[in-house]
C-alpha cells in the first residue's frame, strides 16, 4: 500500500494507492483527513488495513496533482550513516575532518533539523541551490515516517540538498548548509510498512539540458545504524504527537568535480517507493 497526498477542490485529502488502484482514502474514513490525522492513530497502519474494503468504493482519476506527503510535520535528517558520506564529508572539510571519523564510529548519531513543512518541495516542484554557495548537490536518501508514538510506519525518498563549500568551511556551518528555502524535497508518495525494515536499492541520475550528467546506485543494506536506532534518538528529548519524518542520511555521493547548475534534473528512484523528480533553481 501506498498513502499519498493530493490536491482536490475541497482542499488537500488523503489517498491510497493499492496494487496500482488508487481510491480517496479522505473520503472512505473521514477522519483521515491529512498526514497528521493518520500519524496521530495508535497504529496507522491498521487503520489502513481496516479500511480497504470501504476505500475501494472511492476509485479516483489517475491524473492527481500529488502534494508533499506531510502537513505539519517536522523534517529532521541524520548524517555520516553510510562509509561513503564519511568519506566524502572529511574531504569536503577544509579543518575539521576528524570531526566525521569520530561521528560515524559514535555510539550517537548525528540527528539535525532539516526543514519545516512549508519548505519542503513536492516531485515536480523545484529545489534551490543558495546563491552563497560554489559547491552544491543533491543527497539522495530513504526517509522514514514515524508516527507520534515513534513507531516507522511508512518510507518515503528524500532529497536533502546540500552546499558542500559552505559546509566544509566549518563543520559548525552545518544549518547555513543543509537548512535554507528549497534544500527539501518529499515525495512522491510514502510506503506503507508495519513489517520491519528490509534493504532497498537507491539510485540518481541528474539531467543537465536534457543529458544525464550523473548516475549511480546504493543500497540501504550499507546503513551503518539501523532505522530504530536513529528514530529512538530523535525521539528521547523530543515530543511529536503528530509524527515526523527522518531522512536516513545518504551513501551516494556525485564526486568533488561535480555542483549542481541551475536547469539541472535531480531524478531520485527508491525500490517499493517510487520516484521523486525536482529541476533546480
Amino acid at each position: 500500500m501506498h498513502i499519498f497526498r493530493f490536491e482536490s477542490l475541497h482542499g488537500p485529502r488523503l489517498g491510497l494507492d493499492v496494487d496500482g488502484g488508487r481510491y480517496d482514502l479522505t473520503a472512505a474514513v473521514p477522519n483521515l483527513f491529512d498526514i497528521s490525522a493518520w500519524l496521530s492513530l495508535s497504529d496507522p497502519v491498521k487503520a489502513l488495513r481496516d479500511s480497504l474494503a470501504e476505500v475501494s468504493r472511492f476509485p479516483l482519476k489517475q491524473d492527481l496533482t500529488l502534494l508533499a506527503p506531510l502537513d505539519v510535520q517536522e523534517v529532521w535528517a541524520c548524517g555520516v550513516t553510510y562509509l561513503r558520506s564519511k568519506v566524502a564529508r572529511m574531504e569536503e572539510s577544509e579543518g575539521g575532518g576528524d570531526f566525521y571519523d569520530h561521528v560515524y564510529d559514535a555510539e550517537r548519531p548525528e540527528i539535525f533539523f532539516k526543514a519545516n513543512p512549508e519548505r519542503v518541495k513536492a516531485s515536480g516542484q523545484p529545489i534551490r541551490i543558495r546563491r552563497d554557495s560554489v559547491w552544491n548537490v543533491p543527497e539522495p536518501e530513504l526517509t522514514l515516517v514515524v508516527s507520534g508514538v515513534g513507531d516507522i510506519v511508512g518510507y518515503t525518498i528524500g532529497n536533502d540538498v546540500s552546499s558542500r563549500s559552505i559546509e566544509g568551511e566549518n563543520p559548525l556551518y552545518l544549518p547555513q548548509a543543509k537548512v535554507y528555502d528549497g534544500s527539501c524535497a518529499l515525495g512522491p508518495v510514502i510506503a506503507v510498512s508495519g513489517n520491519g525494515f528490509n534493504p532497498r536499492k537507491i539510485q540518481m541520475s541528474i539531467l543537465r539540458e536534457g543529458k544525464e550528467v550523473f548516475s549511480g546506485e546504493t543500497s540501504t543494506a550499507q546503513l551503518r545504524r539501523r532505522p530504530e536506532e536513529l528514530v529512538s534518538y530523535l525521539f528521547r528529548e523530543l515530543t511529536f504527537k503528530h509524527g515526523a519524518f527522518l531522512l536516513t542520511g545518504t551513501g551516494l555521493v556525485p564526486p568533488d568535480d561535480f555542483t549542481l547548475e541551475v536547469g539541472d534534473v535531480v531524478n531520485i528512484t527508491i525500490e517499493g517507493v517510487g520516484t521523486l523528480q525536482n529541476p533546480v533553481a
